[in-house]
């Protein structure tokens, strides 16, 4: 009866390592699992540099709004403006934001996940897609701006339309509706 006994205490604890050596993958993250794949995805120097990407276009950007109201600008419109912008990104508490992103990773990913992950980024192809992330970022935002500007262009012009047409109705008294628009 003491073998029959020692013998199940022993299958169950060995099973119950085993469960737990498989269960460990799907168990949550921890902030240190989480911490070791910022580190390895290099996530400081990568939202840095991806800032620095972005800094191109919005300089671009100023540079355009300078050239198109260059007679309402003054003089030093455009460098002013751009040093407002490359101050303010000095100053960006870029550790503090890394550290308030930690429990967001942590909700959506398990350790086995955030192994998986460490193993790519730590592979030849994870460091190449690390070093050709911000000049990927770049050109992607050197595309986007444009049709991003149309965009807002667009809906600038509309919003300003609506506003014009409001502005010529009478105004509503609180409960009545707003006359319905004649076509």
């Amino acid at each position: 009866m003491k073998r029959f006994v020692l013998l199940t205490i022993v299958l169950l604890f060995g099973s119950s390592i085993g469960f737990a050596q498989q269960d460990s993958a799907d168990s949550p993250a921890t902030k240190e699992d989480i911490q070791r794949y910022l580190e390895v995805a290099q996530s400081r120097e990568m939202m840095s540099k991806m800032m620095d990407a972005m800094m191109k276009p919005m300089h671009q950007m100023i540079h355009e709004q300078y050239e198109k109201d260059k007679d309402k600008l003054p003089a030093d419109f455009e460098a002013r403006s751009n040093k407002v912008i490359d101050d303010y990104l000095k100053k960006f508490p870029w550790d503090e934001i890394v550290q308030a992103m930690v429990p967001v990773y942590q909700k959506h990913l398990t350790k086995g996940d955030v192994d998986h992950l460490v193993a790519f980024y730590a592979s030849p192809t994870g460091q190449k897609f690390l070093r050709e992330m911000p000049a990927i970022t770049s050109e992607a935002m050197q595309v986007m701006m444009p049709l991003m500007r149309q965009r807002m262009d667009a809906m600038t012009r509309e919003i300003q339309q609506q506003i014009a047409e409001m502005s010529k109705q009478p105004e509503a008294k609180p409960g009545q509706h707003p006359p319905s628009p004649k076509n």
